[in-house]
């Protein structure tokens, strides 16, 4: 059985999917009509702009959307079915992309919603003010423990619970850096602060949730044609009101990336295409659960993967 995954933010970097677009129109399509829906050429941007604008989180939510989207409709292009795969799953945003891959949402909404989400989640907190950092070497009950002492105002949870070994914390810059000190203490191989420009997936982004409720509410939401397994629930949902419901939450809520590879794994999951830029979640399903091929699809040489698998 296969399982669609796209990455979340962090993958991006500048050039990304330009190769499919200078060799496949229906890769170039799809950037043009992502450009047209946002009013600019975020696809210039992709191609050949700088890091620093391409990082900003309202750039890069649909940036990596628009690449992975891209790769897909080529592959798609080369004969691919997405109805062959059991399930699609993709991390933070990229369950935006996922259910754009699944025709849930359309390529332009789900351009105009990650614009619209990084730009809220940007806003809800002040520069600095806010932090992640992965906790590598402890499982989830440990670092469950670090967080069990905190002061009521001191805000520290889990944002990302991604392999075995790696969990994300999200919040306040100072109590972040306190629990890296402590997490070192508890045994932690490392403890690292992410470069991230907000505190994503805590209770700190409530501003962006809030702000988010209504475009999700009020975007079309269609049947998936393949069962979504959700970041929140860590289960397949094809109900599109649980679908919109679970997309409010996640902006605050924990992603159970760990879980869902493991959920998918048991009911017969033994290989994993990664469509989009990068590898980030080939690894952390070879550190979950390496019984299931990972192969990802990032760049054009890729595609001869597609008539080998």
């Amino acid at each position: 059985m296969l399982s669609l995954v796209f990455p979340g933010q962090g993958s991006q970097y500048i050039g990304m999917g330009k190769d499919f677009s200078n060799n496949f129109p229906v890769a170039h399509k799809v950037y043009e009509e992502v450009d047209e829906e946002l009013g600019f050429s975020l696809s210039k941007l992709i191609f050949d702009g700088r890091l620093e604008d391409l990082t900003l989180t309202q750039n890069a939510q649909p940036a990596i959307m628009a690449t992975s989207i891209a790769i897909l409709r080529t592959m798609e292009n080369e004969g691919f079915d997405i109805k062959n795969s059991s399930f699609v799953a993709g991390h933070s945003l990229g369950e935006y992309t996922a259910l754009c891959a699944v025709g849930a949402i359309s390529l332009a909404d789900t351009a105009n919603l990650l614009k619209m989400r990084g730009l809220f989640m940007q806003e809800s907190v002040p520069v600095g003010v806010g932090a992640m950092a992965a906790i590598l070497g402890l499982d989830l009950d440990k670092v469950n423990l670090l967080l069990k002492n905190l002061n009521a105002d001191e805000i520290c949870e889990i944002a990302n619970d991604n392999e075995p070994n790696q969990v994300v914390l999200s919040g306040n810059r100072l109590t972040i850096e306190k629990v890296c000190d402590e997490a070192k203490s508890l045994g932690a191989k490392r403890a690292i602060l992410l470069p991230v420009s907000a505190p994503f997936h805590c209770s700190l982004m409530v501003p962006a949730q809030k702000n988010m409720i209504n475009l999700i509410s009020e975007v079309s939401l269609e049947k998936p044609t393949v069962p979504l397994v959700s970041n929140i629930t860590a289960i397949p949902t094809q109900n599109p009101e649980e679908i919109r419901e679970n997309l409010i939450k996640q902006i605050t809520g924990r992603v159970r990336w760990r879980e869902s590879i493991i959920f998918m794994h048991k009911l017969g999951v033994n290989k994993a295409y990664e469509i989009g830029p990068g590898r980030v979640l080939c690894n952390l399903i070879k550190r979950t659960v390496n019984e299931i091929e990972q192969i990802n699809f990032s760049k054009i040489e890729d595609m001869d993967k597609l008539r080998n698998n």
